[in-house]
């Protein structure tokens, strides 16, 4: 398991605002561990490792900069990279469905998607390829900045100051709030036979492409 509060301390503001700026805005950055970052780090500001303002200040700035460079890639080369017939990830539907998704649901789409991992990756990139209007994607990310960068590092701080030892139950804490991050995907997939469907059929396509 990628250490934490090892990487914190010796990284500090640089890297962990350079995870927050992967995670939310370039395409291989889906595998960083966004909460548990957060989180972690808001706890260590509470001990005094970290100034809990510049904290805030640079978790929410690489945030909503990173979003921002997601819609930029999805707005100038998500077409291309979306009309490839070989894609695993995507069709060349996925342009016409991005861009009615954000017609109807885009602004909650941009907040709602901050707190699940993987999908906050790639959402600021689909609303760039579904040309949904810069203003309203950037206000959106900019609240979901906020929720999530601000609100996941002061969640980590208060722990902290209630519970002083809170780091040494650091791994239950960061399995719970991974299991907590999927949940609204799991409960959409749960409830929603055609997005079922989709993912058994990307899974078949994976595995295919394997033999």
């Amino acid at each position: 398991m990628f250490q934490l509060i090892p990487f914190i301390k010796a990284a500090g503001y640089v890297g962990v605002g350079g995870l927050v700026f992967a995670e939310s805005g370039l395409l291989f950055g889906f595998f960083f561990p966004g909460d548990s970052l957060l989180f972690t780090a808001g706890l260590l500001a509470s001990q005094g490792y970290l100034n809990i303002f510049i904290l805030l200040g640079v978790t929410f700035f690489s945030a909503v900069v990173g979003d921002s460079v997601g819609y930029a890639i999805g707005k100038k080369a998500g077409p291309k990279i979306f009309n490839k017939q070989e894609s695993i990830w995507f069709h060349p539907s996925h342009v016409e469905r991005a861009n009615a998704f954000f017609e109807k649901y885009g602004s909650k789409a941009i907040v709602f998607a901050r707190f699940v991992p993987v999908v906050r990756t790639f959402v600021p990139v689909i609303a760039g390829v579904g040309m949904m209007k810069y203003k309203k994607f950037f206000v959106s990310n900019v609240i979901g900045a906020l929720l999530w960068a601000v609100g996941v590092v002061c969640a980590g701080f208060f722990l902290g100051q209630v519970f002083p030892n809170a780091e040494h139950y650091l791994l239950p804490i960061i399995i719970f709030i991974i299991v907590l991050s999927f949940l609204p995907a799991l409960v959409h997939l749960w409830r929603d036979e055609s997005a079922r469907k989709q993912l058994v059929e990307m899974w078949k396509r994976m595995m295919s492409r394997k033999k």
